[in-house]
């Protein structure tokens, strides 16, 4: 893909995607820019590792994409896209991976007409599994669409939705990776005082992780049917489940999704 891209933003989701386009080498790393507030250490780590660009002129860098990539943290989006809408251009695509933010939110920042597409991807990005989510703003087209699908289809699989599901996608794609990740942490600790190694046990979990993904991609039973067919009666795992179901663990996973949701539509408000 010839094209320029530049970051404005250098956390850990931006790096993540840095990290997926450099490793599929769909761009070339002197086309890609990456700028942020005021960090410059982070800027150079990144610039090390990565083998891109990194200014802190940030007219230039903007001036000269093709894409623009909103990475700040969404509450800094007025405060930054006011300082540097001057520099943005109406060809521009932008492609935004704010929490909450709609793409009507940034065209009335910007003051103008820009194809804006919204994305949801999250961290597996940096491995090329990321679970990335896509909605189209009203002044985008297919074109700059099937950009940014290419664009994120280096760092896993892409779906599209409505924009207005992204708060739920953002709850469930966007945050899903820490709910498994405290699932996983709870259950090394069960392991550790159990007396066994810790090494060993996040071992054995992470691979039922990833043999139940799988499980799930490849088999054509429900989530449900999978886990009745392992659930005998009077054995090991219903004894689990029973503990489970007595703690409303599904109630509590749901709330939390819930939860993570309204976080999405508050962002948006604010």
């Amino acid at each position: 893909m010839k094209k320029n891209i530049t970051f404005l933003g250098a956390g850990s989701i931006a790096e993540a995607i840095l990290s997926g386009i450099v490793n599929a080498e769909i761009i070339e790393k002197e086309n890609i820019f990456v700028t942020n507030r005021s960090n410059q250490q982070r800027l150079e780590y990144l610039e090390e590792k990565y083998g891109v660009t990194t200014v802190q002129n940030k007219e230039m860098a903007i001036r000269s994409a093709d894409i623009l990539i909103l990475a700040m943290k969404p509450y800094d989006l007025h405060e930054s896209l006011q300082g540097l809408k001057g520099f943005i251009h109406k060809g521009q695509l932008i492609i935004s991976i704010l929490a909450g933010i709609s793409t009507d939110t940034i065209t009335k920042e910007l003051e103008m007409a820009s194809p804006v597409i919204r994305v949801m991807p999250n961290t597996s990005a940096m491995i090329g599994h990321s679970a990335t989510a896509l909605s189209k703003g009203q002044h985008a087209s297919e074109e700059h669409l099937r950009i940014a699908e290419e664009l994120f289809k280096t760092i896993g699989t892409t779906t599209l939705v409505k924009e207005d599901d992204m708060h739920i996608v953002t709850a469930i794609a966007g945050s899903g990776p820490a709910y498994f990740y405290y699932m996983v942490e709870a259950m090394v600790k069960a392991a550790v005082e159990s007396g066994f190694d810790q090494q060993t046990a996040k071992e054995l979990i992470t691979q039922t992780i990833k043999g139940a993904g799988e499980m799930l991609q490849q088999s054509d039973d429900s989530p449900s049917t999978l886990r009745k067919k392992i659930t005998s009666p009077n054995g090991t795992t219903e004894a689990g489940i029973n503990v489970l179901e007595q703690n409303h663990f599904q109630r509590i996973v749901m709330d939390c999704v819930n939860k993570a949701k309204e976080r999405s539509k508050e962002l948006g408000k604010n």
